[in-house]
């Protein structure tokens, strides 16, 4: 297994998310928490051992880069935002003005073949940003997906945080091509870990029309209520 140098997050190392989400689908786990030890080296052949029921990975060097194991689905998921509002904050996308990783090949906007999702901050704290789905889009794509929208709902200038621990599950890949809305909240803060969770749902065009029980149209491309998301996930993100 090699991660290839696109992929990511701060310089010379792994985007946590996507590479979360390979390390998930090599444990054949739809369903995963995995545990990042060290940062994902780039360009180099990792070694993927048995763990119990998952698996774990390992640097040339031996040294242990992540630990994969079974887990249940997230028990709730954040509640999702019109495409519209999502389109709005990611405007006033933060990391537009200081990012500490500005070439994440998630959220980086010096990355123009990125996935250029740029999480803006809603007026609950939460964030919400606009995906449009790539060509290449794997089940790894959507755990990078899930992955930045946490995090920036606790990053603030001078305050970097990285992935530490994710459990993902993805019901199903997106459409190539096609608009998603990903939304993000922070759960709670103990010391310099961060626990937040994320959501990823289809957005639906033209806001969607009337839903069958004849209530009111729903507004700027917001999912049915209580549609389930494509993918969600808990995370938890270190001060660095």
């Amino acid at each position: 297994m090699i991660i290839g140098a696109r992929f990511n997050g701060p310089p010379g190392t792994g985007n946590g998310g996507y590479c979360s989400g390979v390390f998930a689908d090599a444990a054949g786990l739809a369903d995963a928490t995995v545990t990042l030890r060290q940062p994902p080296p780039l360009e180099v052949p990792l070694d993927v051992r048995p763990s119990g029921a998952g698996i774990a990975v390992y640097a040339p060097d031996d040294g242990l880069v992540a630990e994969v194991a079974p887990a249940a689905s997230p028990s709730t998921s954040v509640a999702p935002v019109s495409l519209a509002a999502a389109r709005a904050v990611s405007a006033s996308y933060p990391g537009f003005v200081d990012h500490p990783f500005p070439t994440c090949f998630v959220c980086g906007p010096e990355r123009p073949d990125g996935l250029r999702i740029f999480p803006g901050m809603l007026s609950d704290g939460r964030t919400a940003a606009v995906w449009t789905v790539p060509a290449d889009v794997t089940m790894a794509t959507a755990w990078a997906a899930l992955d930045c929208p946490g995090g920036w709902t606790i990053v603030a200038p001078g305050r970097p945080y990285v992935l530490g621990r994710m459990t993902g599950s993805v019901r199903a890949v997106p459409e190539a091509g096609s608009e998603c809305v990903v939304v993000g909240e922070l759960v709670s803060v103990d010391g310099r870990k961060a626990h937040v969770r994320t959501a990823l749902y289809a957005a639906i065009p033209n806001g969607g029309g009337a839903p069958p029980d004849g209530g009111a149209p729903r507004s700027g491309g917001a999912p049915p209520d209580g549609e389930a998301p494509l993918a969600a996930a808990t995370a938890v993100w270190l001060a660095i």
